[in-house]
């Protein structure tokens, strides 16, 4: 109807691609994980220490989805209990003033963490896409959050919801929408009709990638089984590696560098490095050094930046710690400008350089209180937008004194 996961949504926070948001202007974050889904942004010049005031802040609902920006829109969503629903918001970036909502019925999946909302949306064009946590997909038109297309891709496709609910958000390409339910969806964009399947790779809790990796274009699922790659024009199965992780938790996106694919999960279980060939996938290392249970890690200048559990790291690229912050919690992080920009566990705003040097912090300031920090922070055009597992979203103003 339209109107104007404690250790387990690992998911929601849930890399070198061949594709990029045509469509995103400097300060745009059109979909997760930023433009070119490395989750740096191209920003520079922004205050580090911000000013002392939040720009605004709202409620939105329960959830871990994060924010995608075009422009001065921003889309998120939240779960309302009382209402048994999930909403989708179009707000205004700078002050936080509702443009539109779209909310259907939803279930709460709360199992031993908060629930509501679960993956993040994409903008592509003018149109906004979503996937919820029970397989509903919706097509909106950004401008007055009308329905263009959707989907119950449960019913039509007999899926299995996971144990922790589907969390990948989904992947736009030039041709095609892709959604990761256990099995993977190409579905045409436009009207969301059929294209292809797969088989069913798993838990669903990771959002794929598309990158070229020894001279061809796959598009890569981090699922329960492990990692796949898959022809993204046909759907064609190319190679596959195994990696279970306790509960069938694989959350963290996959990151591309060069022929090469990082994969990392939590529960203990490690990360690893993997060499694509012709002949397949094979591991060139593997060990403890990271364990993303729940934001991924960000790739910057041949270093890995991540949280290791509860501890802040900078890993190399041959797995190897060069630093380790203690303290933090179970935070989520960019990068953007060299510089670090986390949220910990107790709802502080964190900047700190990101350098193999070590660990150097620039400014701390407590924004929020409540709930827990999974979701990404986003910083678009000087502003950064943060919120906590109960829907407060705060907007902090780290433009220039200048600006």
């Amino acid at each position: 109807m339209r109107c104007n996961l404690n250790s387990l949504t690992a998911a929601i926070l849930t890399s070198t691609t061949t594709w990029t948001a045509a469509t995103a202007g400097d300060g745009d974050w059109p979909r997760w994980r930023g433009a070119d889904g490395t989750n740096i942004s191209a920003e520079t010049g922004w205050s580090v220490e911000g000013r002392s005031e939040p720009l605004w802040s709202r409620e939105v609902g329960l959830g871990y989805a994060s924010f995608v920006i075009k422009g001065d829109s921003l889309i998120t969503t939240g779960y309302s209990e009382s209402k048994g629903q999930d909403t989708i918001y179009c707000l205004d970036a700078r002050t936080g003033a509702e443009r539109w909502t779209y909310s259907f019925p939803a279930q709460k999946w709360d199992k031993f963490h908060g629930g509501g909302t679960q993956s993040t949306p994409v903008i592509e064009g003018d149109r906004v896409y979503t996937l919820n946590r029970e397989g509903k997909l919706h097509c909106l038109n950004l401008v007055d959050g009308s329905v263009v297309w959707k989907k119950d891709l449960m019913s039509e496709y007999e899926l299995e919801i996971p144990t922790w609910a589907f969390a990948a958000s989904p992947l736009v390409l030039p041709d095609k929408v892709i959604v990761n339910v256990g099995r993977v969806l190409a579905l045409n964009k436009d009207n969301g009709a059929p294209i292809w399947s797969t088989r069913d790779t798993g838990h669903a809790y990771s959002t794929p990638i598309v990158a070229t990796l020894a001279g061809l274009e796959r598009l890569v699922i981090f699922n329960g089984d492990g990692v796949v790659l898959f022809d993204p024009s046909n759907g064609r199965e190319q190679a596959e590696y195994t990696w279970t992780t306790q509960y069938d938790v694989n959350a963290a996106t996959p990151i591309a560098i060069g022929d090469r694919l990082f994969i990392s999960s939590g529960y203990n279980h490690g990360c690893s490095m993997l060499q694509v060939t012709d002949q397949g996938l094979r591991p060139l290392w593997e060990n403890k050094e990271m364990r993303n249970q729940m934001s991924g890690c960000v790739y910057y200048e041949g270093h890995l930046y991540g949280f290791d559990d509860k501890t802040l790291k900078c890993i190399d690229t041959e797995g190897n710690e060069r630093w380790a912050q203690r303290g933090l919690g179970q935070g989520a992080l960019m990068i953007a400008d060299g510089k670090i920009i986390a949220l910990s566990s107790k709802g502080e705003l964190i900047i700190a350089d990101a350098s193999p040097g070590g660990y150097a912090e620039l400014s701390r300031r407590k924004i929020l209180d409540g709930g827990v920090y999974w979701s990404s922070p986003v910083l678009s055009n000087g502003l950064i937008f943060c919120r906590n597992s109960e829907g407060e979203i705060v907007c902090r103003d780290h433009r220039d004194a200048g600006d």
